[in-house]
């Protein structure tokens, strides 16, 4: 199955955008979304502002009004798109490897990850949809700005307050709808219940026994409901965690290799060394100074 990448939609589309890290559309009516099945290899987020739109997420279908907020996570397959002639709307391409760098420090991610899958489509308040207009805006103007030196930095920032509004919109939505644990498939309750683990443990335990053990369940079974809630195996959402934690202790702190490989309970310096670089593509130390060999 062919994949909705970002790079693609950028060739069709032409939004503004940073590099292959985030694109913005300013008219959801031309959004390149597919008529025939098509696998997500990025995150799309967007608000019905205007007229209304179908689609189907994983064969499920869903109908979008004005005010409504979409979530489509990657790993998902989105098929029959069709859209009103006066649909109006704003929205995001964002890569997994970006969106993942702005969720990070959003604390129950869990919980918003898991509503997203069960609620990719829900309506927000007026004062809500005013603030993501409000959000687009301000994050467009400053991804046109291609000569200011910290573009992806105050993008990354302005996101990520973006995220933590829709957050609180969910969170509100959860209490009006009385959702206070988790609902859901038995693999959906088990992976909200991994990855609250996860989140609070990933820096001292890597291994997926110990995750099920905690649980009561066997590797095997804890691998087969993560994977089938949520695309990934309980090892990459592991890898995912710590990765991230990784970047953030390199580019934001002044913490030695040597003590961040202390911190994160890895057997040694070396030991480290290969891990980030087998997930990240460069050493620690040429991530930290950045590829090219010059600060950022």
């Amino acid at each position: 199955m062919v994949e909705l990448t970002i790079a693609e939609a950028c060739k069709v589309y032409g939004g503004s955008h940073i590099d292959d890290k985030i694109m913005l559309i300013d008219d959801l009516s031309l959004v390149p979304l597919p008529l025939v099945p098509r696998r997500t290899n990025c995150v799309i987020l967007g608000l019905c502002l205007k007229g209304k739109a179908q689609y189907s997420v994983d064969t499920k279908k869903y109908e979008v009004r004005p005010g409504d907020a979409i979530i489509v996570n990657d790993g998902q397959v989105m098929d029959n798109y069709m859209v009103s002639p006066d649909l109006a709307g704003v929205g995001y391409f964002v890569s997994v490897d970006f969106f993942n760098e702005v969720v990070k420090g959003v604390r129950d991610l869990s919980a918003i990850y898991l509503f997203s899958r069960t609620h990719p489509v829900f309506h927000l308040t007026e004062k809500e949809s005013e603030a993501f207009q409000t959000y687009f805006h301000l994050i467009q103007e400053k991804v046109e700005q291609e000569s200011h030196h910290f573009r992806t930095d105050v993008v990354r920032s302005l996101f990520t307050t973006l995220i933590y509004d829709l957050s609180e919109s969910i969170y509100r939505l959860q209490q009006e709808q009385n959702i206070n644990v988790p609902h859901g498939t038995r693999a959906e309750i088990l992976f909200t219940n991994f990855l609250t683990l996860v989140e609070k443990h990933f820096r001292e335990e890597r291994r997926v026994s110990w995750y099920a053990e905690q649980l009561g369940i066997s590797p095997k079974y804890l691998s087969e409901m993560v994977k089938q809630a949520s695309r990934r195996t309980p090892n990459e959402w592991i890898d995912n965690y710590v990765v991230l934690e990784l970047r953030l202790l390199l580019k934001n702190s002044s913490l030695t290799v040597k003590e961040i490989s202390k911190k994160m309970k890895f057997p040694n310096q070396s030991f480290l060394g290969k891990y980030f670089k087998e997930h990240v593509g460069v050493s620690p130390r040429r991530y930290r100074i950045g590829q090219d060999g010059s600060k950022k």
